[in-house]
C-alpha cells in the first residue's frame, strides 16, 4: 500500500514547518512547498532532523504566480498517482498595497486565489486517494472581512486590516463552496483559525509597524506548534474523517461570521474566483 502523501504550502517556517514535522512523524510522505530555494533547503534539513524522517521533499512554487502554480501541479502529477492531504497554509500580510504578477492584490492573490487554483488542479489526485483531505488555514480575522466585487483588489482605500480580513473571509467562502462541490466524493475540506501565532507571515518585523506591533502582541501569541495542532488534527484524525465544510478552532467546530454563511455569496465568490484564475471545466 502506498504511503500517504501530503502537500504543505508555506512550509519553510512557522506553522507550515511545524505541520510538516508532525506529519512526517506520522510516517506520511510530506512535500514542502516553498517559494524561496535557500529558505526551503534550510527548512527541509530542519524538518528531516526534527522528525527523524528521510521521507520529506522540497518542491518550489510561487503562489503569487498562476503560471508557477500550473507548472508545480504538472510536476507533482507526473511524479505521484494520488494526494491524501493538502494543507493550504501559506499566507502573506502586506502593510502597503502590492500586486502579484497577475495583477491581484497580494493578500487576496496569495492567501486565496493562488490556493484556489492549486486546489482545483489537484482535485483529481485527491479523489484518487482512499480519503482525500483539504485543510485551509483561515483566521478569526475573517469575521471583519467584507467582499466588494466592484473593488476586490483595493485599487483605492487600501488598508492592511481590511485586506487581510477579506483574504481570510475568502478562505472560509472557498472551503464552503468546495465542500458543496465535493458532496458524494471521498474528499473533505475544512477551514480553521490557528489562534494568534508568531509566525513569518511576511510582515517586516524589524522596522516600524512590524516591530512595535509584534512586541505588543507577544504575550498573546501561541507557538507555531500550538497553532499547527488544529491543521494536523483535521489532516489526520479519524474523528473528522467524514466532516466537511466546517470551521475549527482548538480542534473543535467553531462558529463563522454571518457573511461567511451567505450561500449566495459563496456561489458568487466561487464563480468570480474561477474567472480570475482562468479556470473552467475545459482547462483544468
Amino acid at each position: 500500500m502506498l504511503k500517504k502523501i501530503a502537500i504543505v504550502t508555506g512550509a519553510n517556517s512557522g506553522m507550515g514547518l511545524a505541520t510538516t514535522i508532525a506529519l512526517a512523524k506520522q510516517n506520511i510522505h510530506v512535500i514542502m512547498v516553498c517559494r524561496n530555494p535557500e529558505k526551503g533547503e534550510k527548512a527541509l534539513h530542519e524538518a528531516q532532523e526534527a522528525s527523524d524522517s528521510g521521507d520529506i521533499e522540497l518542491m518550489l512554487c510561487d503562489l503569487s504566480s498562476l503560471s508557477h502554480i500550473r507548472q508545480f501541479c504538472d510536476e507533482f502529477k507526473s511524479k505521484y498517482p494520488k494526494l491524501d492531504i493538502l494543507i493550504n497554509n501559506a499566507g502573506v500580510v502586506s502593510l502597503k498595497r502590492q500586486e502579484t504578477e497577475d495583477g491581484f492584490e497580494a493578500m487576496l492573490g496569495v492567501n486565496h486565489l493562488g490556493h484556489f487554483l492549486l486546489t482545483n488542479l489537484l482535485l483529481d489526485h485527491l479523489k484518487a486517494a482512499p480519503q482525500g483531505r483539504i485543510v485551509v488555514v483561515s483566521s478569526g480575522a475573517h469575521k471583519w472581512g467584507k467582499m466588494d466585487f466592484e473593488n476586490p483588489y483595493f485599487k483605492n482605500g487600501y488598508n492592511v486590516v481590511k485586506g487581510y480580513g477579506r483574504s481570510k473571509l475568502a478562505n472560509v467562502l472557498f472551503s464552503r463552496g468546495l465542500s458543496q462541490r465535493l458532496e458524494g466524493t471521498n474528499v473533505t475540506v475544512n477551514s480553521l483559525h490557528p489562534g494568534a501565532v508568531a509566525t513569518n507571515l511576511g510582515v517586516d518585523r524589524t522596522t516600524g509597524f512590524g516591530k512595535n506591533f509584534i512586541k505588543m502582541l507577544v504575550p498573546f501569541f501561541r507557538t507555531a506548534e500550538e497553532g499547527a495542532k488544529t491543521a494536523i488534527f483535521l489532516a489526520t484524525s479519524p474523528t473528522v474523517e467524514k466532516t466537511t465544510g466546517h470551521y475549527f478552532y482548538n480542534e473543535k467546530e467553531a462558529p463563522i461570521a454571518k457573511t461567511a454563511k451567505d450561500d449566495e455569496l459563496v456561489e458568487r465568490f466561487w464563480k468570480w474566483s474561477e474567472s480570475e484564475v482562468g479556470l473552467n471545466s475545459t482547462n483544468r
